[in-house]
């Protein structure tokens, strides 16, 4: 019979896996963006047809996604009338502003250079989250474990030239700076609401948000080919998922853990950009990178018992394994 230790780290292991997975479908976004633009002939600085192709993408998908909470409201219980505004708040940063200042930036920089910098913000929060949550605690363990993935995505594209900043690359720390946004106000709302509100109703005003600045922009109307409408299905229904997942997960492990697996998103987009793209990844540069976020992660995820506050407590739920802090 498993105690409730055990129990714990069963479920902890099981979280961890499934953020490894949605950071797997975002590294695979990076190249999977650049296709759709070439199926769609849409060239780097063609801002309106960027932001209304992204826009009509989470605009359908947030439509599904709710439409299915709302066929299954016995199951799935509508969203709390306070948790509205923190919703909006995931769909103005997480998805419009985010993938506003994303995609265009995708369309002016490279690839793997997007990936390194859209985890500045995540940075930022893995060192600070202690002034957005009570249940955040100051950790030498977690920015050691921060600054030690970050340097090996920095390893990524370590050259003798060094990093230059573009107009894109600071679209992409916008970008980065609002994914945090987003998340923090997700985190705030996900221990109340069901993750298929969170991503349904966040993807559908973020997409409409995204779709109106296009058309105030002057963009043409996108027309699909079946190539170009399959890479359009794959990155609505995989980002979907994916926010899905991480609204899910959020209820369970602290941002700050969340933040430091997701240094493993540009590894991912580096093996898709070799898959799909035919780049180069035999690089000392790649192993070096996936050693150190791997040792960032496991840092990351020592275990907190020697520094619960007082009065807090780990419980478990028997229903579904989660971990869940009670003050």
């Amino acid at each position: 019979m498993q105690t409730k230790t055990q129990t714990t780290k069963y479920a902890k292991v099981k979280f961890v896996l499934l953020a490894l997975l949605v950071m797997a479908r975002w590294g695979s976004l990076y190249p999977m963006v650049k296709i759709g633009y070439q199926t769609l002939g849409i060239r780097g600085g063609e801002t309106a047809e960027i932001l209304m192709y992204s826009g009509l993408r989470f605009f359908l998908c947030g439509a599904v996604m709710s439409g299915v909470a709302f066929v299954r409201k016995d199951k799935i219980p509508v969203p709390k009338r306070k948790s509205i505004v923190g919703i909006l708040g995931v769909g103005l940063f997480a998805i419009a502003l985010n993938y506003a200042f994303v995609n265009v930036g995708l369309s002016l920089t490279d690839s793997s250079k997007t990936a390194i910098l859209k985890q500045l913000g995540g940075l930022l929060y893995v060192c600070f989250a202690f002034l957005f949550f009570k249940t955040e605690k100051f950790s030498v363990w977690k920015m050691v474990g921060a600054a030690v993935g970050f340097a090996g995505i920095v390893a990524i594209n370590f050259s003798g030239a060094g990093l230059c900043f573009s107009v894109g690359d600071i679209l992409i720390i916008f970008s980065s700076i609002c994914t945090v946004a987003g998340s923090i106000f997700n985190k705030k709302i996900a221990a109340e609401n069901s993750p298929f509100w969170i991503t349904g109703i966040s993807q559908l005003v973020g997409g409409a948000l995204l779709m109106i600045a296009a058309l105030a922009m002057g963009a043409d109307m996108l027309i699909f080919g079946w190539a170009s409408f399959g890479v359009f299905l794959y990155l609505g229904v995989a980002s979907t998922l994916a926010y899905l997942l991480w609204s899910y997960i959020l209820k369970s492990i602290d941002l700050s853990s969340m933040f430091i697996i997701k240094f493993a998103e540009p590894l991912f987009a580096c093996l898709f950009g070799a898959i799909l793209l035919q780049e180069n990844i035999w690089h000392w540069q790649y192993l070096l990178a996936f050693v150190l976020v791997s040792a960032g992660i496991a840092m990351g995820h020592i275990t907190k018992r020697e520094c619960r506050k007082k009065g807090e407590r780990v419980s478990v739920d028997g229903k579904d394994g989660l971990t869940i802090r009670e003050e």
